[in-house]
């Protein structure tokens, strides 16, 4: 059974997409088939930020009708499964975004779970991701203004019936002035996970992988790979490295 999860934020920078990508890559360490999609239809950041800028098929063509999202997937060198927004502003300019929740079912069966990148804020993209989803994940920083937002996106996800399976933290620092235990009470849902301020976040950006693949044992790599145990009932192991992702490339390829 395929479930679907849209990654929300009620504001961009808050590290929605690199949360979305590296989820998805951690998740991918424990046996999962993952497929990361770009929901994100105006400004698309998942090909940019895992290398790939131009793309044959991207998810603006399944909303145009003129492909289906099994013909956009693309698999990372670290054999994550993404679908890529273009970044052709006329494309953008072309898609109905509300067209989402029925496109998005040609993922049915593919996948254990798919994540949606979806849209920051609270406007009808954001609407359309958490519409074409089971559950949502909440992504926020430890600071008033985000949190702020935070909420927002929380009472439009329960308008449109949405099961807030959590909320990340993320840039989790020694300055952070508000606590977890504060934000799930402002937000009225679980904080599922704390993920540090993590230079290595910035250095995998650059190297355009998960931090999760490339730091494996960051401390922002081990969040998400503890995140990624909980959400499926396993148990974290230290030993979960790098080396799973050969190991499971190396089996995909004989």
């Amino acid at each position: 059974m395929t479930k679907f999860v849209s990654i929300v934020s009620g504001k961009g920078g808050v590290g929605k997409t690199t949360t979305a990508i590296n989820l998805g890559a951690a998740l991918s360490l424990f046996g999962k088939e993952i497929i990361v999609v770009d929901g994100n239809t105006a400004t698309p950041n998942i090909g940019l930020q895992l290398g790939v800028s131009k793309s044959q098929f991207s998810i603006h063509d399944a909303l145009k009708g003129e492909k289906t999202l099994r013909d956009a997937i693309c698999t990372h060198s670290s054999g994550l499964k993404f679908i890529p927004g273009s970044i052709s502003l006329e494309k953008a300019k072309e898609v109905d975004t509300q067209l989402l929740h029925k496109v998005i079912l040609d993922l049915y069966g593919l996948a254990d779970i798919i994540l949606i990148d979806a849209a920051a804020g609270i406007g009808k993209e954001a609407v359309s991701a958490i519409k074409s989803s089971d559950d949502v994940i909440i992504v926020t920083n430890p600071e008033i203004p985000a949190i702020t937002d935070a909420l927002k996106i929380a009472k439009v996800a329960k308008e449109n019936g949405a099961t807030i399976y959590g909320v990340i933290v993320t840039k989790i620092s020694e300055k952070t002035d508000i606590s977890s235990e504060n934000i799930s009470a402002l937000l009225d849902a679980p904080v599922i996970a704390e993920i540090p301020e993590d230079s290595y976040i910035k250095k995998a950006l650059s190297m355009k992988q998960p931090v999760v693949f490339s730091h494996p044992e960051a401390k922002s790599s081990i969040a998400y790979k503890k995140l990624a145990a909980q959400m499926l009932g396993q148990t974290y192991s230290p030993q979960i490295k790098k080396e799973s992702f050969i190991k499971r490339l190396f089996l995909k390829s004989n």
